[in-house]
């Protein structure tokens, strides 16, 4: 169901709100499933380097691997939104045996 419509999500489209809400989710905050989510939003406010940018690659695929069975991610991109607080998640794998390029937008929370 698409969070924002309240209509049917099937397919890809349903693929991309799951990776939305995987990303976007701190770990330990979902009832009953405290390892939901990923380590994205605690790098928020770290530098803007090498390392960082490596934490967050691993942060993306380690949760997709494990949260998001149906897309096996072969590789993780990531650019600035076009406001304050916003992100693109550029993904490339394969979904039901198919290559695709998926991009996410997201909203970090606490952003105006």
């Amino acid at each position: 169901m698409d969070r924002f419509t309240g209509r049917r999500l099937t397919g890809l489209d349903h693929v991309k709100q799951s990776v939305a809400d995987i990303l976007t989710t701190p770990l330990g905050t979902r009832l009953e499933r405290r390892t939901y989510g990923s380590l994205l939003p605690s790098l928020i406010d770290q530098p803007d380097n090498a390392h960082t940018r490596l934490r967050t690659y691993a942060a993306i695929a380690s949760a997709l691997m494990k949260w998001e069975p149906r897309l096996r991610v072969t590789r993780v991109g990531i650019s600035n939104g076009a406001l304050p607080g916003q992100a693109t998640v550029h993904l490339q794998g394969e979904y039901l045996g198919q290559a695709v390029n998926l991009s996410a937008a997201l909203q970090l929370r606490g952003a105006a």
